[in-house]
């Protein structure tokens, strides 16, 4: 890779929405060929999902630059949980919780980002050595009226809606892992624009050199609405299986496919403006980008193999039996399950494919549900959910059920 910064500047900035600044960078990379470039995630959950493999593609990319890729699992502010975009107060983790999520998330990570030349660290090394005085100089850096200025403390201030102390220090405790990694460049979504300039602010204060700040977009769930969440149900997880990656891509409406493209997967910025082309033209059919798709996502987790079979299993499952391509994904609750399974009459009730009990059970009568694509004969059956399952209800009502 060039190590000229003109170069370097032009693919730093390749599908960002915020650099501030870009003068800033441009002397960072004249000054130190190898800058240290942060990124943390809160295990708040413990699955990773493709919203959070677009700033670790940005890292991968810049970590073949030869820059030093600062992974920072937020295991002390998870337990705060990160107020951006949120509503109402988040619910506060247990020690126990957070701990088992953090396990699984050095393992997701280095299937994209290379293990040997990225630097882990947890926030919990220096907050669980912080004083009473430590926190008094931390929160003094910061007035009530700076932290009302983010939208989504301002919307809710407003509105009326509880605003937890506690929430006010996240921006604080986020911004201070910035000083303590020594980090010249901080990647995140474009919510996290607010807490990424605290950092920068705060390396002021402790007499550091501010970190450059580059956001990146939030791509959308499979409903095409909200931004790509878990407890939303809208998410692609990277450890799904190859069936399941494959049938949601399948799912997301036509207009989210080119992004997809664009920030999920490693395809090059040429070969994905000829698809978005070839699109619009209509020299390729929105059922074939999307299974394109789903194939280059398949394959970046589970390889090409498993992708060939998973796509032959979906059109096998799928065009002989004539169903649609998009389907919208329901969850429903674990509480519902017992040692694994569902009856078949609440299944269909939790779903929202029927409006009653009586109702499912009179489907089910007439030979109008379906699990998979087999027919249902007797309310009683008890359907398994260790998988998604695609469930039909007379001809035109679709779901794909998980929990």
């Amino acid at each position: 890779m060039s190590t000229d910064p003109e170069i370097q500047l032009s693919i730093f900035r390749e599908g960002a929405v915020d650099l501030i600044s870009e003068e800033d960078l441009r002397l960072k990379l004249k000054k130190k060929t190898k800058l240290r470039i942060k990124y943390g995630a809160d295990p708040s959950a413990p699955d990773l999902h493709l919203g959070h493999t677009v700033p670790l593609r940005k890292l991968k990319q810049l970590q073949d630059l030869g820059h030093q890729i600062v992974f920072l699992i937020g295991d002390f502010t998870a337990r705060i949980g990160d107020p951006s975009g949120q509503s109402e107060t988040r619910k506060t983790l247990s020690i126990r919780e957070v701990q088992k999520n953090a396990k699984t998330y050095e393992r997701q990570v280095f299937r994209i980002l290379d293990q040997k030349k990225t630097e882990v660290r947890y926030n919990s090394e220096w907050f669980d050595r912080f004083r009473p005085d430590d926190f008094l100089q931390l929160t003094s850096k910061y007035t009530v009226a700076r932290i009302l200025e983010r939208d989504d403390f301002a919307k809710r201030y407003a509105a009326k809606r509880p605003i937890a102390i506690l929430e006010f220090l996240y921006p604080l405790l986020q911004g201070y892992d910035s000083v303590a990694i020594k980090s010249d460049v901080e990647v995140g979504g474009t919510d996290q624009k607010f807490n990424l300039l605290v950092g920068r602010e705060l390396q002021r204060d402790w007499k550091q050199e501010p970190q450059v700040i580059l956001t990146l977009p939030l791509i959308e769930g499979t409903d095409g609405k909200d931004k790509m969440s878990k407890s939303l149900g809208n998410h692609i997880a990277i450890q799904d299986t190859a069936d399941e990656i494959f049938g949601r891509t399948m799912s997301i409406p036509d207009h989210l496919t080119v992004r997809y493209f664009q920030y999920a997967t490693d395809l090059g910025v040429s070969e994905v403006k000829r698809i978005e082309k070839e699109i619009a033209s209509g020299a390729l059919h929105p059922r074939e980008a999307k299974a394109r798709l789903a194939r280059e996502l398949v394959r970046l987790f589970h390889g090409t193999q498993k992708a060939r079979a998973a796509e032959e299993r979906f059109n096998k499952l799928f065009r002989s039996k004539e169903l649609p391509d998009e389907i919208a994904t329901v969850s429903i609750a674990r509480s519902v399950l017992k040692d694994g399974t569902v009856d078949l009459v609440t299944l269909l009730e939790q779903s929202g494919l029927v409006q009653s009990k009586s109702e499912a059970r009179r489907l089910i009568t007439q030979g109008g549900v379906k699990i998979d694509g087999v027919r249902m004969s007797t309310a009683d059956q008890r359907i398994s959910i260790d998988r998604p399952v695609v469930v039909q209800c007379g001809k035109r009502k679709f779901a794909r059920i998980h929990v």
